[in-house]
């Protein structure tokens, strides 16, 4: 009877949590249900437009990546550096198309691809989307303030009071201890503290700082390129490629994570004044403006010195110092100190977002929903998310772990593209009831897992130097599954923006994202899998007891922004009954 009894048990466990994981939202049409968050007072306030939204994109993506990686990259590639930019644009610029058209589709809501995934997907499915993601935010925030303090130190330097006097328990690396397990920085997390403050006072202080200090690395950047075009030496870029095509191709799998940040835009959502027209725009147009700042930039660095000359330590300002133009090497480190700033703010400010998202669907505490009454801003996910990024960078060298990072990004961008393509089904096949539709749809799925299994494949090939047939093999098998996805399913147009070429230019982003997730370090790896298992036990111990009744089947709606601003204004919830 005790053994009947507990595999009973475990039976209805496993029973639960296998129709608690395959819960999902429902996508409808424009509903009054949108404004609950705002006439109760829990909605976040739409200050942003157009402009706005394209700053924070490029505030949220410009930074180290121009600042440093142009160098090292060069330094291995040589000229060809500025193909690896343009290889690695096309790529992003697949998956800027397919965030573009979610962010059109879900103008109301907070969480970007955690949202997606748990409409196009389920439950568990947007949790670990959501998993992944922040523990690489978490630790890019840490490892971002931890930059920061080493050209705000490196700065002060050049005034000689401070020459040589900064102790390194300040913020110039760190003091390691017991046997460099701790490594203690004060500065980073007195940053953290400040920024989390910042962000606390609402979205509308942060457009003003982001304007600014965008701006200021926009010019700097602009300058950069106009003043070294006049010291570009053409003799530098010849020979053009000189370690062959195949450096080109691993540059491109390096300075794609450059591009990984415009996708913080679809976070503002709820705090766009416009959001479906402008969350799109903004995506695209960001995106646009920081693939033509990074070629930008290559042309000119590898023209005005031997890319040989060129690495990890402050590229921009080397080129210009071998020059004899050593005025131009203080603004590079303004610039710099402006772009991880800038990337450090929009990083936090879309962690809490994150987290806000989750704490309204039951999957973490209920705190974590709430909004400030005044300020219209999550106080506790953006304290949370500060604390934590502030122990992390306070304590431990967590820049050592940069090469485990990206791990997320690129499963979430994997997903996004995948949602593009499955929402397409839904459209239009939902409302005709039949067992068909059920099979069509397993059999799209698995199409999306061939193809990411083949992306994997070719990556490994690549990696290794695997027999050109093999490589052959795993693209035929994709191409294969491509062409049962098109003749398979049928594919209706959403409203508003569109991203093109269904269902090629998503299963085209899932190759290639899951191509560059091979080229990563083991560990990195090893890291997804071990974060991928803590997540299911989270969800299993906590998520699947805790999501409020209407997160199964919850409908997810599409906005209308002159209501929504009229409620903003009014704060009046009997004005929103008669409306």
């Amino acid at each position: 009877m005790t053994s009947y009894s507990s595999s009973s048990s475990s039976s209805s466990w496993l029973s639960n949590f296998w129709s608690s994981a395959r819960r999902s939202k429902t996508l409808t049409a424009y509903s009054s249900e949108s404004y609950k968050y705002t006439a109760s007072g829990e909605g976040l306030l739409r200050r942003l437009g157009l402009f706005d939204l394209i700053l924070l994109g490029v505030g949220g993506t410009i930074g180290s990546g121009i600042f440093a990686i142009t160098g090292a990259v060069a330094h291995d590639v040589g000229p060809s550096v500025t193909i690896s930019y343009v290889l690695a644009g096309l790529v992003s610029a697949l998956n800027a198309f397919c965030f573009a058209e979610l962010a059109s589709r879900f103008p109301a809501v907070v969480g970007g691809p955690y949202m997606y995934a748990y409409t196009a997907f389920n439950e568990l499915t947007a949790f670990l989307v959501f998993a992944q993601r922040i523990f690489d935010t978490h630790i890019g925030a840490a490892s971002t303030a931890r930059s920061l303090t080493g050209y705000l130190v490196t700065a002060l330097e050049i005034f000689p009071f401070f020459k040589e006097h900064v102790p390194s328990w300040i913020g110039h690396g760190g003091k390691e201890f017991l046997g460099g397990v701790l490594s203690i920085n004060i500065l980073a997390p007195i940053i953290l503290a400040l920024l989390t403050i910042f962000l606390c006072r609402g979205v509308g202080e942060l457009s003003i700082l982001n304007l600014f200090m965008t701006l200021t690395k926009i010019i700097i950047i602009f300058l950069v390129i106009v003043i070294g075009a006049f010291e570009v030496d053409v003799s530098n870029w010849s020979p053009f490629a000189p370690n062959g095509f195949n450096a080109v191709v691993t540059g491109a799998t390096v300075v794609f994570f450059s591009y990984l940040g415009y996708d913080a835009v679809t976070s503002s959502a709820e705090e766009c004044k416009r959001p479906q027209r402008d969350l799109p725009i903004a995506i695209l147009g960001s995106f646009l403006l920081c693939a033509i700042l990074y070629i930008g930039v290559c042309l000119v660095i590898t023209g005005m010195v031997s890319y040989t000359l060129l690495g990890d330590d402050a590229p921009l300002a080397k080129a210009f110092e071998l020059k004899g133009l050593k005025y131009m090497s203080i603004f590079v480190s303004f610039g710099a100190i402006a772009g991880l700033t800038t990337i450090l703010m929009v990083s936090l400010y879309v962690q809490s977002r994150f987290y806000l998202g989750l704490g309204r669907d039951g999957l973490l505490p209920s705190v974590f929903a709430k909004v400030h009454q005044t300020r219209r801003t999550p106080i506790f996910s953006q304290i949370w998310v500060g604390v934590i990024a502030g122990i992390l960078a306070g304590l431990f060298n967590v820049q050592l772990l940069s090469h485990i990072l990206s791990v997320g990004s690129l499963m979430a961008y994997s997903v996004v593209s995948a949602c593009v393509v499955t929402l397409r089904w839904e459209e239009t096949v939902v409302s005709e009831v039949s067992t068909r539709w059920i099979s069509t749809w397993l059999e799209g799925v698995l199409c999306l897992l061939t193809i990411a299994c083949c992306g994997f494949g070719a990556g490994l090939c690549f990696r290794f130097g695997a027999s050109f047939v093999l490589f052959l093999v795993t693209l035929v098998i994709a191409v294969i599954a491509v062409v049962a996805l098109h003749y398979r399913q049928v594919y209706v147009d959403p409203p508003g923006f569109s991203c093109p070429v269904v269902p090629l230019f998503p299963v085209s982003c899932i190759f290639f994202n899951i191509f560059l997730f091979a080229q990563l370090h083991q560990e990195a790896w090893l890291r997804f899998v071990v974060v991928l298992l803590v997540s299911v036990c989270i969800y299993a111990f906590y998520g699947q007891y805790n999501p409020h009744q209407t997160s199964s089947n919850q409908i997810v709606i599409y906005d209308k922004p002159a209501l929504e601003e009229s409620l903003i204004t009014n704060h009046d919830q009997d004005s929103f009954e008669a409306i």
